[in-house]
């Protein structure tokens, strides 16, 4: 019998696959608005119950911001913030740490220019006992001299690896431009080598006795609360902080200079430029807000976006660049006169030392296409569909939801604003966004920080007349 027959003799097999899964109609989805209160000790509260989020977040948010750390002891809220866990009037460090994992919890802090934000992870099942330890380390922190002075050694350990970390360096730099040097905002958050150095447990204590209290904190709560008796865990837990009942320190006015010039910060032999320019423009409270951060995204937001297009895609010259916008600090309408908020709008990434000259030159080119042809409607339909669409995503865990809300009470903005903002977003326009974004990043009011190799980035960067340029020992 000959192959052929053979073959067309052989009846041929059927599979019965299953059928191919279809997606099922979209649901509607908000932001979360919170459940607002307050303990009789005076603690703000705000709390929002996720079903099936059986990992509860929680952020305490305290008024310690960095203006209020005594002169010369720039860094001793970091250092407080860190020695909360390090021992209370019930238990020693150790005993505090083994505590807290037989909860399954984590309990971490650090100290921004707002203030101090602490935050817990735990099991819904043990959030009781957490919070207690919690309100331990609140109410009654040891602050141990041992325990501190380790501390300071670690902090002084960070620093020298933070210098040499060209991104870290950059952003530093960059701060000390903007801000005038009497500004807590133009020095490095968690302090300088010589102001670490002088702190101590009784400096601990005194920045702990005179800012922190229940009475200016908020504590944000956010989980599946079903079979927990929440009011009665937070009674005897938080409800049991006390404290005084004075008025947070008043936020300064914020000043800056977006001069346009350039600052190098000299790595001889770097084989790349680390790039940060930057400027102050507005915050959450501006109404031009929403057309910022769709103007910036499709700037530098994403692998899509126009400067990601040209320096990486078509030039080679980086990995990525990326556009974005982060508050410094926020005040609320109404606040004292003088007192602003602040966002720094800046432009960051790293290209090879030979390619800063010519990729500053296109970056520049960039920025006037954009205000001299604007967006397209294709690229602002991107941003909203990746800022807008892809929300529910971000929020499926409980501590992203407390972290934007704990975001929002140090903002000092109202508790719908993330679900008003992703609305906005939605509505506003190609021209709108436009506006946005070529006026949070003029060419001529940028303050440009190369940290690399000046002998060989130094003239090519010159003759792009994008400002007077300086160079810094690294």
């Amino acid at each position: 019998m000959s192959d052929a027959t053979t073959h067309a003799d052989t009846p041929v097999s059927t599979m019965d696959f299953h059928p191919q899964p279809r997606g099922g109609a979209p649901k509607p989805w908000a932001f979360p608005a919170p459940d607002r209160g307050q303990l009789p000790n005076g603690l703000t509260l705000l709390t929002s119950h996720r079903p099936g989020q059986q990992v509860v977040a929680v952020e305490i948010n305290l008024v310690a911001p960095l203006d209020a750390e005594p002169e010369g002891l720039d860094g001793v809220a970091t250092i407080m913030a860190r020695a909360l866990s390090e021992g209370t009037d019930k238990h020693d460090a150790e005993e505090f740490a083994a505590e807290l994992e037989r909860c399954g919890a984590t309990l971490d802090a650090h100290a921004d220019h707002p203030g101090v934000r602490v935050s817990l992870e735990v099991p819904a099942s043990r959030l009781h006992r957490a919070l207690g330890l919690l309100a331990d380390a609140l109410r009654a922190p040891a602050f141990p001299e041992s325990e501190v002075e380790r501390l300071v050694r670690n902090r002084l350990d960070e620093i020298p690896h933070e210098l040499a970390n060209p991104a870290r360096r950059a952003a530093m730099a960059l701060s000390k431009e903007l801000f005038p040097a009497t500004a807590r905002m133009s020095r490095p958050r968690q302090g300088t080598e010589e102001t670490v150095a002088r702190i101590d447990a009784a400096a601990v204590r005194g920045f702990y006795d005179t800012h922190v209290r229940p009475a200016t904190a908020t504590a944000v709560i956010v989980g599946d609360f079903t079979g927990v008796d929440l009011e009665a865990a937070l009674a005897d837990t938080l409800g049991a902080w006390s404290g005084s009942t004075a008025e947070p320190l008043k936020a300064s006015p914020i000043t800056a200079d977006d001069t346009g010039r350039v600052v190098i910060v000299d790595r001889p032999g770097a084989v790349q430029t680390q790039l940060l320019i930057g400027r102050v423009g507005a915050d959450r409270h501006d109404r031009v807000w929403p057309a910022q951060v769709l103007g910036t995204y499709c700037l530098g937001g994403t692998l899509t976006s126009r400067l990601d297009r040209v320096l990486r895609e078509e030039k080679g010259y980086t990995y990525g660049v990326r556009a974005f916008g982060q508050v410094l600090r926020s005040t609320a309408p109404g606040s004292p006169e003088g007192a602003t908020g602040a966002a720094l709008l800046a432009i960051s990434g790293s290209v090879d030392t030979a390619s800063t000259g010519p990729a500053l030159d296109d970056l520049w080119k960039v920025l006037r296409t954009l205000a001299a042809e604007g967006l397209t409607d294709d690229e602002r339909d991107v941003a909203v569909q990746n800022l807008v669409g892809v929300a529910p995503l971000k929020y499926e865990t409980a501590a992203a939801v407390a972290g934007t809300l704990a975001d929002q009470v140090e903002q000092q903005l109202p508790d719908d604003f993330q679900a008003q903002l992703y609305a906005r977003l939605a509505e506003t326009g190609t021209v709108e966004a436009t506006a946005a974004a070529v006026s949070a990043f003029p060419v001529d009011r940028l303050v440009t920080v190369l940290v690399g190799d000046a002998a060989q980035i130094a003239e090519p960067v010159k003759e792009l007349g994008i400002g007077e340029v300086t160079v810094v020992g690294g």
